[in-house]
């Protein structure tokens, strides 16, 4: 008999539409012949089945199961894809680990770990010495700085800065800013996210790279690094979503020696952060060759054209061969 597999998406950020994109892909990867798959969408008011276009079925959120023409359903496995809340920071790792359902991300501990920018920039240099452009952290209710000590963001670091959400993703609320005059426009639109942190940090000039891993049993496999080229002052929303915007080489045109380092780098945040799944790990090189950590992200986006799927086909593998290795693994653990 096949298992049931829910691909979970949606969520309650502005990463809902970016989400269902990433269904598509994962729908269209997941093997039909081994799984039955199942489309869940998350939203603040109903969790439901997409039966159809027309159809939505309620989930049971006791046992995360659904009833369709008297038959009760039981999902075997859960493919979250949700960018953002409840499913990219623990909250939904949290509540699949009490109902004893396996699920293809990092557990509770490494999705709120790599959601926390402020958070994971620390713990990673505490632990393993990556680095990351200075920042200034902003709370949205205390309105003091999370940092050194107290200080202005003018003293502590020159323009331009790049103000972004403290958890979010997909580039929303992220503006780079140039004069001292249009910082707090720029904290206020990160704020609009529904974040309660915003980080202020050092603009670094260089070349935006990124690189995918994943564990099954005790093999490791770090994927080929893409590198991004965007025609937008930033690797903004535009730049990420709409064709033309950003130029992505799949493997990047690094020597070998920052090739190593990158993918060395990426497997022991892996490690470090005790991820599960696919992670991706966001980096920037700067004109001196020296890497800096972005962000570590727990659900990579999932569509055809996805920074993962191309480092997937670029180390000669196939996204249905990963994710089915991926579910499996996960299945044979429980």
């Amino acid at each position: 008999m096949k298992k049931k597999v829910a691909v979970v998406a949606g969520g309650y950020s502005s990463e809902f539409g970016v989400s269902l994109k990433s269904a598509e892909g994962l729908l269209s990867f997941i093997d039909p012949e081994r799984y039955e798959v199942y489309l869940v969408v998350i939203t603040k008011e109903k969790w439901m089945v997409q039966w159809d276009e027309q159809t939505e079925i309620p989930i049971d959120k006791n046992d995360f199961s659904f009833t369709h023409s008297g038959v009760n359903v039981h999902f075997d496995f859960a493919y979250i894809t949700i960018h953002g809340t409840p499913g990219e920071n623990g909250l939904l790792q949290g509540y699949f680990d009490m109902l004893g359902i396996p699920y293809s991300s990092c557990g509770v501990l490494a999705s709120a770990i790599a959601f926390d920018k402020h958070f994971c920039n620390h713990y990673l240099w505490g632990t393993m010495k990556a680095r990351f452009a200075e920042f200034v952290s902003i709370h949205k209710k205390e309105g003091n700085h999370r940092g050194d000590g107290p200080f202005t963001i003018d003293e502590r670091m020159k323009l331009p800065v790049i103000v972004k959400p403290n958890d979010g993703g997909s580039s929303f609320g992220i503006t780079k800013v140039y004069a001292f005059d249009k910082l707090q426009p720029a904290i206020d639109n990160a704020l609009k996210e529904g974040a309660e942190e915003v980080l202020v940090q050092r603009f670094i000039p260089g070349r935006e790279v990124t690189c995918g891993c994943y564990k099954i049993k005790d093999k490791l496999t770090v994927l080929p690094i893409t590198e991004v080229i965007s025609k937008n002052d930033v690797f903004d929303f535009d730049a990420k979503y709409n064709p033309g915007r950003a130029e992505e080489i799949t493997p990047a045109r690094l020597s070998p020696l920052l090739t190593e380092q990158i993918q060395r780098l990426t497997s022991d945040i892996y490690l470090y952060v005790k991820a599960k799944g696919i992670i991706r790990v966001d980096y920037i090189i700067s004109p001196e060759n020296v890497v800096y950590l972005l962000e570590v992200n727990t659900t990579p986006g999932m569509t055809a054209t996805s920074f993962i799927p191309q480092q997937v086909k670029a180390a000669g593998l196939n996204m249905r061969d990963v994710l089915t290795e991926i579910i499996e693994n996960e299945l044979n653990e429980r």
